[in-house]
């Protein structure tokens, strides 16, 4: 399968952040973002599978554990794995998120269900399971990168700075859903997708570009800080000290935070009001869930 078209992007400046929901979005400020290009969707199981197929690549769900990456841990549980999304059979507490997170041995973006499960009647769906050094190399091969905060932010807006939404101010414009989200009581009843959906299968934003909202969270190549004042007014790819993305590492860091952004399949209202363009979380460059992917950019 072909990589994904590029949409190239003027850039300029735009309302970055948001006052009105989670602190980590705050403070809303204006953002100047250079000229760039951004994928049209996210990265496929498709087009992953081919990465592999030409490169024999093993992602951190697939690989090892290191017992000196959780000191203390039972190695008999150090088996490799990934987080799966379980359904509740009721209402739970949504404070704790392991009432339906479950981790299973043998998840991976081949299998992310765990073992007997497959992507091969999926090839059009978002990749998951995927931790940043996954996304990162990926991006080396396809020569290209993974998007800045910013950059993914501008992206997503469509030319809407400021609108509450990337498609504007109504969650559901005309009673019309927009995006694939949790639609009913989080964890346990659903009349949504509940799982990933084909990318473009909800209506592009004011770029053309698909599913920035909802799908899949996506990583971008940002250090997580808990406010935008935190964020320097640099904007460009993380890199390590040598001056290119740390693709060689044997194992990618735990200890590392890095932004994911555009909500997934499990937002809901009463829990994740992120499927929003300024919406934002952390995750551990080690991290694989069954949620989580990425999409390209490239510099023009």
């Amino acid at each position: 399968m072909p990589l994904t078209e590029l949409v190239p992007l003027p850039g300029g400046v735009f309302r970055m952040g948001s006052d009105r929901h989670y602190p980590e979005e705050r403070p809303a400020h204006e953002r100047r973002v250079g000229a760039f290009a951004i994928e049209r969707h996210p990265v496929t199981n498709a087009q992953y599978a081919r990465f592999v197929s030409d490169t024999g690549y093993v992602t951190v769900a697939e690989e090892p554990i290191d017992p000196a990456d959780f000191p203390g841990a039972d190695p008999k549980q150090l088996i490799p794995g990934a987080l799966v999304f379980t359904p509740t059979d009721g209402p739970v507490d949504l404070g704790d998120w392991t009432r339906w997170w479950r981790w299973v041995p043998g998840a991976s973006w081949r299998s992310p269900q765990g073992p007997g499960s497959t992507v091969d009647h999926r090839p059009d769906h978002p990749v998951v399971q995927i931790a940043y050094r996954d996304a990162q190399a990926y991006a080396h091969w396809a020569g290209r990168r993974l998007p800045t905060e910013a950059e993914w932010e501008f992206a997503a807006c469509g030319g809407r700075s400021g609108a509450e939404y990337a498609w504007g101010e109504e969650f559901r414009p005309g009673d019309q859903v927009m995006a694939n989200t949790w639609q009913g009581r989080f964890p346990y009843l659903n009349a949504g997708w509940g799982s990933t959906s084909p990318v473009g299968t909800f209506p592009a934003n004011g770029y053309g570009l698909a599913d920035m909202i909802g799908n899949v969270w996506e990583r971008v190549s940002d250090i997580f800080v808990p406010r935008h004042s935190d964020i320097s007014d640099a904007d460009g790819p993380v890199v390590e000290a040598d001056g290119r993305p740390d693709l060689l590492a044997p194992t990618t860091s735990p200890r590392v935070m890095r932004v994911t952004k555009g909500g997934s399949f499990l937002c809901a209202p009463e829990y994740c009001r992120r499927y929003r363009p300024a919406a934002r979380s952390a995750q551990s460059d080690d991290s694989a869930t069954g949620h989580l992917g990425f999409r390209c950019a490239a510099d023009l």
